[in-house]
């Protein structure tokens, strides 16, 4: 690596780090200022807790939610000054190509997207799932109930379904309880009973006043009885679905719940789809908002630093505009979440590749 390579490399990773550290202090401050009355309502609620299970992962999950805004405003501000000084007229001077001087940048985005990819599919989830406990506990006047579940329906392959009128996860006990098998679209069978109770010690189910019905070519065989024990695809926490929870698992998890959950027949998985691809859409974003940058601020301007930065800052916030209607979007029932999440960084990449061959050119 050449000393200049080092040299933009070194201010890129500065200056990302350094606006990072001006934002966060911010936004805790405001994050304090409108918290501070509901922490004191809590006698039992220490400082130590405070810091330890919400300010901490306040600053991880903010900070990761900061990091594009903050790399774009970074780029755009070392490279005006870069160009202010007139030391990139000089780079050029060097015989450098604009495609050669962008090659630090590149290894920066590179830096930025590996740590962002990481951050976004391990570290994050864990520390929304304390965060948001921590909220649901001392901060949420409305109390999310995933205790009492009602109205459950569950594909369990392709060809059985299970239907629970009411689910009480505390003590593991379910009310008006079928099963139904199908081959192709025929019935063949049906499992009610008056109660299930889960039996954790052997992962087993227990079904008191139950009924089977088998349904023949000729005639119907039913059988009555007190108490069954019997096992099923499916354990109790397979019948929560709660759109919050997608934020709270890594993608490995994440993953695996949605190709489960598709297997079970669940219809609408978009939400979680977004929040999955989302993962990975934003970290790449740091190409495209890094070559958007230098593009942008490589020619010295009329009024300096500061017109850059106006520009670079409002097409930030059309970044953040599109990328906001794009998850609402994506959430939809009819819609192909993969490509509504990607269209923002489709949308801007096409206009950082245009701004490249334009700079490319002179």
């Amino acid at each position: 690596m050449k000393i200049l390579d080092k040299y933009i490399l070194k201010k890129y990773l500065s200056s990302v780090a350094l606006v990072l550290t001006l934002l966060l202090p911010i936004a805790i401050a405001i994050d304090v200022s409108e918290k501070v009355d509901k922490f004191l309502r809590h006698a039992d609620l220490s400082v130590g807790e405070i810091i330890k299970d919400y300010y901490l992962n306040f600053i991880v999950i903010f900070g990761n939610t900061f990091l594009p805004l903050a790399l774009f405003i970074a780029v755009i501000f070392f490279t005006s000054k870069l160009a202010s000084n007139t030391e990139i007229i000089a780079i050029h001077s060097a015989k450098i190509s604009f495609t050669r001087f962008l090659r630090p940048y590149f290894i920066g985005a590179t830096i930025i997207t590996v740590f962002a990819l990481l951050m976004n599919h391990f570290v994050v989830p864990k520390s929304n799932k304390t965060y948001q406990e921590f909220n649901r506990q001392y901060l949420t006047k409305k109390k999310i109930n995933a205790n009492n579940l009602t109205n459950i329906n569950l594909q369990l392959g392709p060809n059985d379904y299970i239907f629970i009128k009411s689910y009480i996860k505390t003590s593991n006990v379910g009310y008006w309880f079928s099963y139904e098998k199908f081959e192709g679209t025929k019935l063949v069978y049906k499992l009610f009973a008056n109660n299930i109770r889960w039996k954790e010690k052997d992962s087993t189910f227990i079904l008191t006043n139950y009924r089977k019905r088998f349904i023949l070519k000729d005639r119907d065989s039913i059988e009555y009885g007190s108490k069954l024990d019997t096992t099923f695809a499916f354990t109790p926490k397979d019948l929560v679905y709660v759109d919050y929870l997608a934020k709270e698992m890594t993608s490995v998890k994440l993953y695996d719940f949605i190709q489960q959950s598709r297997e079970r027949g669940v219809s609408n998985l978009n939400t979680y789809l977004v929040e999955f691809h989302k993962r990975t859409s934003l970290p790449i974003s740091s190409y495209i908002l890094t070559f958007l940058a230098v593009s942008l601020a490589s020619k010295k301007r009329r009024g300096g630093i500061g017109i850059n930065l106006a520009i670079g800052i409002t097409l930030m916030f059309v970044y953040v505009f599109f990328l906001k209607i794009a998850e609402v979007l994506g959430a939809g029932a009819d819609t192909n979440s993969f490509l509504m999440v990607w269209t923002p960084n489709v949308i801007f990449g096409a206009l950082a590749i245009y701004l490249y061959f334009k700079n490319a050119k002179n």
